[in-house]
């Protein structure tokens, strides 16, 4: 196994950690989107600005989806009936529960690597709940980080130095994907290897640009990687 610099120190790299929304899952699924315009009567700009004015608050558990869905329909000046919350609950998870199998297919190569693999996703109480029943692949992961049961969100740095604790790896011992700049200036501010993930070919060029195909499996060629 080949080693990296970080300040002078030779570290290898032992786990990999994956955020969730938009690289284990993909894009938000269209029919769910539009229930939820539907169901608030809102245009695309509007919704979407109330969807993520307190998504943080929801993600941290200090809201769950009763109480956001309550605080959104307050702030846009709307009224839900309870009925109404259920399905907003309902196709908010199902927006983000449409599973990138590309990707999904190379953490096993990853893992069958020898390599460790851990989960660090913001993440609403009710869409961890509905993963947890519907995804049995998530108990193959070394360790999950879910924002809202730590009551710690991406970006702080402490929810990243915890995941790498959990894990038992230096920070300099793990690569991190996400798809958001933030956050992955935040794992790079610890000394994670940090990855801004768009889809897989990228994946690919940003590994191969590291010197990093080789210790880990080709994105593309997962298949092949668990054969060799």
């Amino acid at each position: 196994m080949s080693s990296k610099v970080f300040q002078g120190v030779f570290m290898a790299i032992r786990a990999v950690i994956f955020d969730y929304g938009m690289v284990l899952s993909t894009a938000q699924e269209p029919a769910a989107h539009s229930n939820l315009l539907a169901i608030t009567g809102l245009e695309h700009a509007a919704f979407e600005q109330h969807y993520w004015r307190h998504r943080h608050e929801y993600d941290l558990g200090v809201l769950n989806g009763n109480s956001y869905w309550e605080t959104f329909s307050r702030e846009a000046e709307l009224e839900f009936t309870p009925a109404q919350i259920e399905r907003l609950i309902e196709n908010d998870v199902l927006m983000w529960s449409t599973l990138n199998e590309g990707m999904l297919a190379w953490v096993e190569a990853v893992r069958e690597s020898g390599m460790k693999t851990g989960i660090l996703s913001n993440m609403g109480e009710e869409l961890l709940r509905y993963m947890r029943q519907e995804f049995g692949w998530l108990r193959e992961f070394d360790h999950h980080t879910w924002s809202c049961e730590l009551g710690i969100a991406k970006p702080d740095p402490a929810i990243y130095t915890h995941t790498c604790e959990k894990l038992e790896v230096a920070p300099q011992e793990a690569v991190f994907l996400d798809d958001k700049p933030e956050n992955i200036a935040a794992a790079n501010s610890v000394g994670i290897h940090a990855i801004l993930f768009t889809n897989i070919e990228q994946l690919q060029k940003d590994l191969k640009a590291r010197g990093l195909i080789g210790e880990l499996p080709d994105p593309l060629h997962p298949a092949k990687a668990a054969r060799a």
